[in-house]
């Protein structure tokens, strides 16, 4: 049995309970997560780390409902996701859950203020303006609106993918490597915006990463190794990272 590592806070975002995930079969088979049971609170925002093969980015995907498990329970919200079919499954992420990737995913032929917007567009819902106009102010994408994603640096791509992600209003934002593809500038401003709309937005973000300085802007770090729970750090610095990184050999 997996030491359960839980967050402080009112209510819980996300769970995952004694989950397994394995690739492979036989003599070849790998369990990627072994017993991983993890909260986190909403309204936080939590870093996963790990070593090369600890199995964060596994952990992300079946905690968005990106990927199967082979065992265990994971809940967003009060829904219990490893039970629904897969017109469920696309539902619940179009609608409660939000994505930020190492790669923008901006389409190159619409503007930034329509790649925004597609998702509730795709989905028939029309979307809160002065909840779209808030996100825009605070990411500083007001003047770059109408202009098309090879017009944008990097910085301001990703910014354009965060304000996607939180437009809907998700239960919570999942990001993978957000900053992987970015010049340091231009990924401390991704890093602000997230933790800013943690603090003033009240929203909920889970990043994968593998950057102790990224880390260190969220509220908690969970840690990983081969599979399973390695601890976590609250409050986290570049420096208490990267010690715990060292512990665990990464």
């Amino acid at each position: 049995m997996s030491a359960l590592v839980s967050d402080v806070g009112t209510r819980t975002a996300v769970a995952a309970e004694n989950l397994v995930k394995v690739y492979g079969k036989g003599d070849t088979a790998v369990r990627a997560l072994d017993g991983v049971s993890v909260a986190f609170s909403a309204g936080r925002f939590t870093a996963i780390m790990g070593p090369s093969g600890s199995g964060k980015s596994t952990l992300m995907h079946c905690l968005a409902g990106l990927d199967n498990v082979d065992g265990g329970k994971v809940h967003v919200g009060g829904t219990e996701i490893t039970t629904l079919g897969d017109k469920e499954l696309t539902k619940l992420r179009r609608d409660r859950v939000g994505f930020v990737f190492q790669a923008f995913n901006l389409l190159p032929t619409l503007s930034a203020e329509a790649n925004i917007l597609l998702g509730l567009e795709l989905a028939g819902r029309k979307p809160d303006r002065e909840w779209f106009d808030t996100i825009v102010d605070v990411l500083g994408l007001r003047d770059r609106l109408k202009h098309k994603p090879s017009e944008l640096s990097g910085g301001q791509q990703q910014r354009v993918a965060c304000a996607r992600a939180l437009v809907a209003r998700p239960d919570v934002v999942f990001a993978d490597e957000p900053t992987g593809n970015l010049d340091s500038r231009s990924g401390a401003e991704v890093l602000d915006f997230l933790r800013m709309s943690v603090r003033k937005l009240g929203q909920t973000v889970i990043m994968v990463t593998h950057d102790p300085v990224a880390a260190s802007y969220a509220d908690r770090v969970v840690l990983l190794a081969d599979g399973r729970p390695a601890g976590e750090i609250d409050s986290p610095t570049t420096d208490s990272v990267l010690s715990a990184l060292k512990h665990l050999g990464a």
